[in-house]
This record gives C-alpha cells, structure tokens and sequence, in this order.
C-alpha cells in the first residue's frame, strides 16, 4: 500500500534481525520511546499542518493514483491505490493534523476506504497520528477492526518520513498500536536510485525497506521522489506481493475539492458509529484553517 501503516503490514533485513532476536514486546517498548533516535514531543509540532517534507510533501487538493496487482487472497489481481490529501484537519492526542482519504480497490471493486492522520514537527519529520480503515464487502461496510488512534488504547505516534533519511542510520517505528498488533518499522535502505514510473523517470530516489515484527518473513519497498513522494511500491518478500507505481498525479480544483471534502468529512461522521470505543474521544474533522 501506499501508506507505511495497517494496510500495509510489510516487513526489513540487518534491521529486522534485531527486531527479531529480541522478540516483538521488547522491540515494540524500545521503539515506543524512541525513533531513530527521535522521541515523539507534542511541543514540537507549532506549525503541524504545513507538511513540506521533501521525500513527503502533503499538499492539499493532490490526488495519487497508483496501479498494479497484489494478492489479497483470491490470487494476484489487477489493484489501485487512490491517495487524496485533503483540506481538513483533525485534533489527535493534542496535534492538528492533516487528513488523508485514501481508497483501496482490487479487481475493480473497493476493498477499503482509510481516513489517515499526518503531522509534520518543527524539525521537519512526518509523523503517523493512526488510522480509520474500513473494510467493504459486496459494497457494504464491513467494519474496521484495524483502527488505531494515537492517545487511545496504548497507540502511540510513529514516524512516517524522516525530515533527513540517511543510509545507515536507525530504523524508525511507523506507529504502535498493540490493541491490534500494529508495530510497523522501517529503515532507509538505498539512495540515488534512477527509477521510471508511468508519470516519468525520476532521479536520486530515495528507497526504504518496511516490515512488522510480528510477521516473520514479509518486506516491501517504498520509492520516493523528491518533492512529489511516495512512486512506486514492491513487495521484496512475503504473500501479498504488491507491486504499485504511480500513474497520475492530479492537483485538485475547487469543485473537486468540495466533493473530496464530502466523502472524508461522511467517513468521518460515521467512523463515530463504527468504531465508537475509539472515535468518540477524538473531535470532528473540519476545515483548514486559512494560513495567517
């Protein structure tokens, strides 16, 4: 997925040795007080809703489009990522975030439509705020078992873009929610990489390797380009083997924008009734506000 978060469950080499060997409790602890050696600090997000990261630019009103196969179960089938920043915020554990619908189809039919939470701190890092995923099934909402909200249930922030990815340095937790067993980690993994996608070719990408502890076996790759983000998506190991790349990048006018804004704020509304024992702690959606 595009995403380092629930839906994508993927998982790293030298890295994830450690993780490994030291078993999923102690790394998850570990990783809960830092990242890379880089602690979660609520006083550090003055700006959080200005996301200009340069490997994950979160502008509003740019819509991604990513396509090729992966196995959800029934074999390997033809599937696409919808990603959509939109111009909404949420409140999550004392950070405004940005919020992100993305949408996820296989075969042609929607398996899950996400609200996701973003923030960007005051030395440049992107961080995860949680998830609402909600599964579909023969067009109707199956629920979303998958939700985790930083603050809530033990879920606690994790980092979604380094503000200076370099090789060597530490892996970093995506998120830690243990109600659900979500502990992501990623490290950066090669730099400078030449990589074409059917938007065009990029230069000096930057190439990170994800993976869950608690899933032996499973790594993905995630491509970034500077100043647009997230390009491509491999599967180095593991059953899904989703393999995406992106095939258009649309920069949304006002009327898109208000539909956009619609379907988010409708997922929204009814995440309270989902999945209530979370949601109902947190404040409703709105609007940016207007910068000055």
């Amino acid at each position: 997925m595009l995403r380092g978060a629930s839906s994508t469950h993927a998982i790293g080499c030298s890295a994830t040795v450690l993780a490994l060997a030291i078993g999923p409790a102690t790394a998850l602890a570990t990783g809960a007080r830092a990242s890379a050696g880089k602690t979660f600090a609520r006083a550090g997000f003055s700006n959080p809703t200005k996301i200009d990261n340069r490997w994950f630019p979160l502008v509003p009103g740019t819509r991604f489009t990513l396509v090729g196969r992966a196995d959800r179960g029934h074999g390997r089938r033809s599937h696409r990522v919808v990603f959509t920043v939109t111009d909404l915020t949420k409140v999550i554990d004392g950070v405004r975030t940005v919020v992100i619908w993305d949408r996820d189809y296989n075969a042609g039919r929607l398996l899950e439509t996400e609200l996701a939470f973003n923030a960007q701190d005051d030395d440049g890092t992107v961080w995860n705020f949680g998830e609402y995923p909600e599964e579909h099934e023969h067009g109707r909402v199956a629920g979303a078992p998958d939700t985790w909200i930083v603050g809530l249930a033990g879920a606690k922030a994790g980092i979604a873009m380094r503000a200076d990815p370099r090789i060597g340095t530490p892996s970093y937790l995506q998120g830690w929610a243990p109600a659900i067993d979500f502990s992501d980690r990623a490290r950066v993994y090669r730099t400078g990489r030449r990589i074409c996608v059917p938007v065009r070719c990029f230069e000096d990408v930057l190439e990170t390797d994800e993976w869950n502890p608690t899933e032996h076996g499973a790594h993905e790759r995630k491509y970034y380009a500077a100043g647009l983000g997230n390009i491509r998506v491999g599967a180095a190991s593991g059953t899904e083997r989703e393999a995406l790349v992106l095939a258009n990048v649309e920069h949304l006018g006002p009327g898109a924008m208000a539909a956009v804004r619609r379907q988010a704020l409708k997922l929204d509304r009814r995440a309270y009734r989902v999945r209530s024992d979370l949601y109902r702690h947190t404040p409703r959606a709105e609007r940016m506000r207007a910068a000055g």
